[in-house]
């Protein structure tokens, strides 16, 4: 998940998310959170000081209840877990996403109404099966905030509901209206009614499951006190390996090693800084075995909030501001710039492809690391480093953040594969362990 506050910003990912429009896109699912496409004149969204009521408040103020949930997901460029919604459940296919707030469902071509009512259209969810299904109105606190700091985008349709906007990074747009739900994990484990979309334009064919620090988070309205997932390695162009997703207890973390997650004052947060990002510190990069000369401040938010590092399972590949990049880039073409593929970028942001054969190249570029505190890695094994693109061309899985106009270091899934990575979110850290992850 990423910020920004100006119009050029916007006008940029736009320009960007056309050279997205390929055979085989990036995924890059985090919000622009403050930036907001309204559908209406007046537009307002959530407060940051505001105190949230009704269903959100009440979950705030009952006990979490002792989470024991974990099922398959399928991989592909995102993490697509399917989730029991509704009263009685629907499965809902949702993108697993540590970057983004707010979860949604897809309701396409079906008003959301209250429970009971009847749709003119099939939908992926019909909310006129749910019982425990109702919507959000404009007069609801959250539709209009007494204080907007433009996390969430709303406003109130010619139907008097509170609608909103998410535009992403890679160029889509998932609008809708905000709903209240219950997730129906099992009869004895079921959340109180939460605050999702309930989408009603999307090119996407599924869902968000937002899971990052913010209020509106399915992790903090459902009070879930860790959740933990493994990301299965994929061996082919096209294969949707599975893997594993945990909410509360992960019977491998005694395995598992901490870092910390990182906080910044107030002063350093703005206007670039996302406080609501699962936020680390890297101390170095490994390639090869060799430690790259770059400064710890590069992985660090400087006074404009520019350069934090954050850990994304929304996001396919890792991108790294140009001060880490640049090293980077400079000792793959040293070790292997005979097989470069000359001015080639594939989806507009990674420009370290090779052509031939990628067992050759990984072998002569190493194994990468990504080095936190207290000896905590993540390391790419040498023939995990490419992701074949297609064409007979593979590319190292590390892009520039400046191609996408952002600013900050973002840890993907791709760099996240055979690793448990597990959000502790309890005592504020993030754990890692090496696993096995195809399952």
């Amino acid at each position: 998940m990423a910020s920004s506050t100006t119009s050029f910003f916007l006008i940029l990912l736009f320009a960007t998310s056309f050279q997205f429009l390929e055979s085989k896109q990036l995924s890059v699912s985090f919000p622009i959170n403050r930036v907001s496409v309204p559908t209406h004149k007046r537009r307002s969204s959530l407060g940051a000081a505001e105190k949230i009521t009704d269903s959100a408040a009440a979950t705030a103020n009952s006990p979490s209840f002792d989470y024991n949930y974990h099922n398959a997901f399928k991989y592909s460029m995102a993490l697509i877990v399917s989730l029991p919604i509704g009263t009685p459940p629907q499965t809902q296919k949702m993108v697993l996403d540590t970057g983004s707030q707010l979860s949604w469902i897809q309701c396409h071509g079906k008003t959301p109404q209250a429970a009971g009512g009847t749709g003119t259209q099939k939908s992926e969810f019909d909310p006129s099966l749910s019982s425990s299904f109702s919507v959000l109105p404009c007069n609801h606190p959250i539709c209009k905030p007494q204080i907007p700091d433009f996390t969430l985008p709303t406003t109130c349709d010619q139907n008097s509901l509170c609608h909103y906007s998410y535009f992403y990074a890679d160029g889509t747009l998932a609008e809708g209206n905000l709903v209240r739900e219950k997730f129906t994990f099992s009869p004895s484990r079921v959340t109180p009614p939460l605050i999702l979309g309930c989408a009603t334009e999307s090119a996407e064919s599924q869902g968000i499951l937002g899971m990052n620090l913010g209020r509106l988070s399915f992790a903090s309205q459902a009070r879930v006190p860790r959740f933990s997932y493994c990301v299965p390695s994929k061996h082919n162009a096209g294969e949707n390996p599975s893997g594993t997703f945990f909410l509360g207890q992960n019977p491998n973390s005694g395995g598992f090693r901490y870092i910390n997650m990182l906080s910044f004052p107030e002063s350093q947060r703005k206007p670039n800084f996302d406080p609501l990002a699962y936020t680390v510190g890297v101390a170095g990069i490994r390639i090869g075995g060799k430690k790259l000369n770059i400064s710890t401040a590069a992985f660090r938010p400087d006074a404009g909030g520019s350069g934090q590092t954050m850990i994304d399972s929304g996001t396919q590949y890792t991108f790294l501001m140009d001060a880490a990049y640049s090293k980077v880039r400079e000792e793959v073409v040293r070790l292997a710039g005979a097989n470069l593929k000359k001015d080639y970028v594939y989806g507009g942001s990674l420009d370290m492809c090779f052509d031939g054969n990628p067992s050759e190249v990984g072998e002569k570029i190493g194994e990468i690391a990504f080095e936190f505190d207290n000896g905590v890695e993540i390391l790419i094994e040498k023939e995990k480093n490419l992701d074949d693109v297609g064409g007979g061309v593979h590319c190292i899985g590390i892009g520039r953040s400046e191609s996408l106009g952002v600013t900050s270091n973002i840890i993907g899934n791709f760099q996240q594969q055979n690793l448990w990575v597990e959000f502790d979110l309890t005592n504020r850290r993030v754990g890692f362990g090496p696993a096995n992850c195809n399952t």
